[in-house]
């Protein structure tokens, strides 16, 4: 009879990516205070909502419609322009209207909030929205990062005249952000930029090529420069911040020569420019330029991780949803034994990725308000972050993949999707080589591994107060991690060693956070407290203890239930508080 035949291949459309994740509302009450987390988890749960129904068919359609560039009309006018699909125009009306994500660090009035929101609200909000969407989240996280630094750098008239636009929930009046700073011959190598800023009649212009531009048509954008006459290197560089069209209205002299067919993030336009005497004005001080792009650069660092991190967890639900749905061999995959190790190493390595993104958001906003040694925190935890997280990402998309077997290949479903994505995390704003030498960086001139060091100490003894005593293996692995990365990162001859010595040092950190976040949750009586601590246990056991290869290798205990405990399908926030 048709219609009655039994269907083995489960579907998560509909699920609430919030309600599914446990985990999540134990890591609202570590990290929000109870007035802050009564305002956001209501966000947090339509989020949810809308990632698991309507913004993944949204973004499954923008995917498959990328944007097209008109250079000229049909009579032969140039016109330039970008037209983007109106699925993905709907997503940035959820992105930046409905949910003011570029806008609520820098402002009041988001969510009726009379103050700018903490870093975490936001980081949570996009660590869902990512779930469905990683495209838009670049020029999201532009926008929002180049406001950040207009602001801190920029003339104060120039920071008025483009604030309320960057920072406007109204898609008729917001200005969108990019970031021009890859050139053919300059990568990763920023000093070999060649791009020229002159001086003409009191106005800079700009000359040359930027190779690599995502939202190549936003209306601005920050980009690093050498004046005529400055020296070599990056000590030569300034930043400019240029509009898209000048005061009387008219379309600025740089042109979108192509955009690039990427193999992910297909919905977001990236595009090559050429700057043709392009108007675009200072932003701080002359010569300083690489060091002011560089706080946009760290932010959108730290963006990409947390991106990676969604990422991960969309990948983990996926999985578990399916290992309890689907049936094979007369049993549900999810009481395999083999396929409940490989969960276990999936959700390890993605609660790793959450915890050191949301506690860097922590971070963040005790530097932001003049903490000296927390900014040197911060300044090694993002690029730790845009290395392993990243990096991470990209298996625990492929594991996710291949638990949904054949159809996870197949375009109809997001698998094949959130892999191709989850490769662009370990390439934009450095390559994986780049950042391990720059945590290298930190260590050796910055004393920021220091700073780390003494600063995870002492959530550790926080941690130990509440009883939670996996923290001390995690401290005597992170203080051995610790002097390997100082002694490779002060040898030029153990460059080599680098990426071991960083990823050793990521796991140990992960570990002691995620034993802080146990034992602040033990505090407030919360029954994830446990969860935590176990999986900060198979951090130490599976990514920092040697192991023989060929020894026995005894299955992870009690990892069915903490399974169980990982992700729930119960629904939304609301049928959750009235099933309880």
């Amino acid at each position: 009879m048709a219609g009655s035949i039994h269907c083995n291949i489960p579907d998560s459309r509909g699920l609430n990516a919030y309600g599914a994740d446990p985990a999540m509302a134990a890591l609202l009450s570590v990290y929000l205070q109870p007035e802050m987390r009564a305002l956001a988890e209501p966000q947090l749960d339509r989020m949810g909502a809308l990632v698991g129904d309507e913004l993944e068919g949204l973004a499954l359609s923008a995917d498959r419609n990328p944007p097209i560039l008109s250079i000229r009309s049909r009579n032969g006018a140039s016109v330039e322009n970008i037209t983007k699909h109106p699925d993905f125009r709907e997503l940035e009306r959820y992105a930046f209207s409905e949910f003011g994500l570029a806008a609520m660090s820098h402002r009041g009035g988001v969510f009726g909030a009379p103050e700018k929101l903490p870093p975490f609200v936001k980081y949570a909000l996009v660590y869902l929205f990512v779930q469905s969407e990683f495209g838009l989240c670049c020029p999201l996280s532009m926008t929002d990062s180049l406001t950040r630094t207009l602001v801190k750098f920029g003339e104060p008239g120039l920071v008025a005249r483009y604030f309320d636009q960057l920072t406007s929930q109204d898609m008729g009046e917001l200005f969108q952000g990019a970031m021009f700073m890859t050139e053919q011959a300059a990568g990763s190598d920023v000093g070999a930029i060649d791009t020229t800023a002159r001086l003409e009649d009191g106005n800079w212009k700009l000359f040359g090529d930027k190779w690599f531009c995502s939202n190549p048509d936003a209306a601005l954008a920050m980009v690093l420069a050498r004046p005529e006459g400055g020296d070599a290197g990056t000590r030569g560089l300034s930043l400019f911040l240029l509009p898209r069209h000048l005061p009387d209205g008219s379309r600025n002299a740089y042109s979108i020569l192509r955009l690039k067919d990427k193999m992910g993030t297909k919905s977001m336009a990236s595009g090559e420019i050429r700057l043709e005497g392009a108007t675009a004005y200072l932003v701080g001080e002359a010569g300083q330029g690489f060091k002011q792009m560089t706080d946009m650069i760290n932010m959108s660092r730290l963006a990409n991780g947390v991106r990676s991190a969604g990422l991960m967890r969309r990948s983990v639900n996926e999985a578990i949803f399916i290992a309890r749905n689907r049936t094979a061999f007369g049993r549900k995959l999810a009481d395999l034994p083999l396929m409940q190790v490989q969960l276990a190493k999936m959700l390890t390595t993605a609660e790793q990725g959450r915890s050191m993104v949301f506690h860097a958001s922590r971070v963040l906003q005790a530097a932001d308000a003049g903490d000296a040694r927390m900014a040197k925190v911060l300044r090694i935890l993002t690029p730790l972050i845009k290395f392993r997280t990243c990096r991470d990402a990209r298996k625990v998309a492929g594991d996710a993949m291949e638990v949904r077997g054949g159809c996870g290949y197949i375009e109809e479903w997001s698998d094949a999707r959130v892999l191709r994505d989850s490769h662009l995390g370990s390439i934009w704003e450095g390559t994986s080589n780049i950042v391990a030498l720059d945590v290298a960086r930190a260590t050796r001139r910055e004393g920021a591994l220091e700073a780390l060091e003494g600063y995870l100490e002492e959530i550790g003894a926080e941690a130990l107060g509440q009883g939670i005593n996996e923290v001390r293996p995690a401290l005597e692995v992170l203080a051995r991690a610790s002097r390997l990365l100082d002694d490779i990162a002060r040898d030029p001859g153990r460059e080599h060693e680098t990426r071991r010595a960083v990823t050793a040092v990521y796991n140990a950190s992960s570990a002691v956070i995620m034993c802080w976040e146990a034992g602040q949750m033990k505090l407030q009586g919360h029954n994830a407290a446990d969860d935590r601590a176990a999986l900060a246990a198979m951090v130490l056991a599976h990514k920092l203890t040697a192991r023989d290869p060929l020894a026995g290798n005894d299955a992870c205990p009690g990892v069915g239930d903490l399974l169980d405990r990982a992700f729930c399908d119960r629904g939304s926030l609301a049928t959750r508080v009235a099933a309880e």
